[in-house]
């Protein structure tokens, strides 16, 4: 099972939702940057369970601890090892999973795979693996603010059928101003009592997660299989829960014509910008200095608190009915998760960029 990402600001995440904790190695990072769990807690706060009365009332504070690769306050360039352990687990909710699928889990496939599985919680397909690239994303969220003006923002567009104007105002104090985290407020309304009306039915709904990266230099990203957006795409659909990526005008740009659809070049203010951003910022898999603007389809939280037909592992027809502690949408708590992928892609592509193109001169 690869746990890798990354080419030079690599993570290796590890542990189980259920068993002694989980955590993250992180190779490539650069000495001498200033780090503490001061850093890196804020961010875990934001994707920890229990944080409102929409997610899961799992008890989790989620501290994090540092066990390598700092040294008196500064990274000493060798692998950083963090760990969380977990406190709240209830394997037992688990029992009845051993022998029967969960409709839309990872159970079958897994078992089928590898012929040996951890059935408590999902293993290493739970969402608690992700708190492993959420710690790794601070420590590159922290180099970006450090070096350059890149800002990524994620935030809820939509849940359920419920989606929020295209022209509304996005900012980091919007987004966090409300448990949903979307940046409108009346729309943020109606998006947590549709979530409630699912938890009170035992059962779940989906959403959108739109992303902005702004202040991107022009050139990250390789014209054929490392394009920009594809590590993008990599970096989101390994999220739990995730089903779709598009970037820029995605999907419905399919609707338009060429004539409709090219971002025009200008020269505004001495540099070379596009009039419209159709693209994403993205064009032949580079940026080119617009926000890169994607969006993330995540599905209904799988476990729902209804009876539903399964099979077991004899392949008997049988029902199951979903135990233990979930969000009835996953949505929200999916916000800093995207932004930690994101920030990783970001700067694993400076860090490309500078090596190839930057590091050696030679005279023309």
């Amino acid at each position: 099972m690869p746990n890798v990402f990354g080419k030079l600001f690599t993570i290796s995440t590890w542990g189980e939702s259920h068993g002694g904790g989980v955590g993250v190695v992180i190779d490539g990072c650069p000495p001498n940057l200033p780090l503490s769990e001061a850093d890196i807690q804020p961010e875990l706060d934001r994707r920890r369970p229990g944080q409102s009365e929409i997610t899961t009332p799992r008890k989790e504070a989620d501290q994090v601890q540092i066990l390598s690769g700092v040294y008196e306050g500064k990274t000493t360039g060798t692998p950083i090892s963090m760990l969380v352990f977990n406190k709240d687990a209830r394997p037992g909710a688990y029992s009845e999973m051993k022998e029967k699928f969960r409709p839309s889990h990872a159970d079958y496939t897994y078992q089928t795979k590898y012929g040996h599985r951890n059935p408590e919680g999902g293993g290493r397909s739970s969402a608690r693996e992700t708190i492993g690239r959420v710690a790794a994303g601070a420590v590159a969220k922290k180099i970006l603010k450090l070096t350059s003006e890149i800002e990524t923002l994620a935030y809820v567009t939509r849940i359920h059928d419920i989606s929020m104007p295209a022209d509304a105002e996005i900012s980091e104090s919007a987004i966090e101003a409300n448990i949903v985290r979307c940046p409108h407020e009346g729309t943020a309304e109606a998006m947590i009592e549709r979530i409630k009306e699912a938890r009170s039915k035992g059962d779940s709904v989906g959403g959108v997660v739109e992303c902005r990266i702004r202040n991107l230099p022009v050139g990250l990203g390789e014209p054929v299989f490392d394009r920009f957006e594809a590590d993008l795409g990599k970096a989101m659909l390994s999220l739990p829960a995730t089903k779709g990526f598009e970037v820029g005008s995605g999907f419905e740009g399919t609707l338009l014509k060429g004539s409709e659809h090219n971002d025009l070049f200008e020269n505004r203010d001495g540099r070379v910008r596009t009039k419209t951003n159709l693209s994403g910022g993205v064009q032949g898999g580079i940026t080119n200095g617009e926000d890169v603007v994607f969006r993330v389809a995540f599905k209904p939280t799988a476990t729902i608190l209804q009876e539903q037909a399964t099979v077991d592992l004899s392949g008997e027809e049988t029902t199951l009915m979903g135990r233990g502690r979930h969000d009835p949408c996953v949505v929200p708590r999916a916000i800093p998760i995207v932004e930690a992928m994101a920030n990783m892609v970001v700067l694993d592509h400076l860090m490309r960029q500078h090596a190839q193109n930057s590091l050696f001169t030679f005279e023309a």
